[in-house]
């Protein structure tokens, strides 16, 4: 069983950053694609970014150019670097995650969430 594994909320004044961290744990898997999502207050869960294993990136339109993801294929790890951070950034930050099992077959699954609230 794959498990996924957040830190880094927190609370950040408007225009402050954050980073999020994700690891993933367990035995004979490799992880494809890692990301995030995240979800607002009474809206639903929404995409923020993922990043496959070629590195290949998509991110949702309202974080580009403030939102950076990263990975770290040893550490089976994927990274969210916020800046510029907004109100409407603020929510539950999920991350999410699919690959391979050896031996044939594939997991996917998602971390507890942590918690981002960007208030002043």
């Amino acid at each position: 069983q794959v498990q996924l594994v957040e830190s880094g909320g927190g609370l950040v004044q408007p225009g402050g950053s954050l980073r999020l961290s994700c690891a993933a744990s367990g035995s004979g898997f490799s992880v494809d694609v890692m990301g995030w999502f995240r979800r607002a207050p009474d809206l639903q869960r929404e995409l923020v970014a993922t990043i496959a294993s070629d590195g290949a990136i998509k991110n949702a339109e309202s974080v580009k150019g403030r939102f950076t993801i990263s990975r770290d294929n040893a550490k089976n790890s994927v990274y969210l670097q916020m800046e510029s951070l907004k109100p409407e950034d603020a929510g539950v930050y999920y991350c999410v995650g699919e690959g391979f099992l050896r031996g044939g077959g594939t997991w996917s699954g998602w971390g507890q969430g942590t918690q981002v609230t960007v208030s002043s």
